[in-house]
């Protein structure tokens, strides 16, 4: 069964390629989402107004990857604990969130947070500034051609994400 999810990491186009590669993921598609301005384009949410931030749209093979493995690849490949900005890239578009699709994904988008803060805190790290919110209601605007896949056009593109260098707890993780 594919079921979507929603990711925020900063930039969208490194963190679309870290989710394409992985086995089980069906497609990616980058886009904006939870601003105010309805058909954003990319300069309108750089420039700040619309509020919106650069999500990644994930469709997944449940049957083959899980949305517990999508959530640990989403808290290590950026850091969550900064607040609208990764490394270079500052503004709200480059928060960390999560938009979950069902009651579900809500549940354990915050136990993994949480499961994640606690070695964070451990490693004497800020508190996490993800926002995880439901999808419900909110409109998911594909971003222009020129950013679909933009790593897979330019190998050699910019891909900003800057880790905690933590690495997700897998004790007590069902498998």
């Amino acid at each position: 069964m594919s079921s979507i999810a929603y990711f925020a990491t900063g930039c969208f186009w490194g963190a679309e390629r870290r989710f394409w590669q992985m086995p089980g993921v069906v497609e990616t598609s980058v886009g904006y989402m939870g601003g105010s301005a309805q058909n954003p384009t990319y300069e309108s949410v750089c420039s700040g107004a619309t509020g919106h931030a650069e999500m990644v749209k994930v469709e997944f093979d449940e049957s083959k990857i899980s949305y517990q493995s999508l959530l640990e690849e989403f808290w290590t490949m950026h850091d969550p604990t900064s607040l609208n900005r990764q490394g270079g890239d500052i503004g709200t578009q480059y928060r960390s969130s999560i938009y979950t699709t069902t009651a579900e994904q809500y549940v354990n988008a915050v136990a993994s947070r949480d499961a994640y803060q606690g070695v964070l805190t451990a490693e004497g790290l800020d508190q996490i500034a993800t926002e995880i919110i439901s999808a419900d209601g909110v409109t998911y605007y594909l971003a222009e051609e020129y950013h679909q896949k933009y790593l897979v056009k330019n190998p050699n593109g910019y891909d900003c994400h800057s880790s905690t260098g933590v690495a997700y707890p897998t004790a007590g993780v069902p498998a």
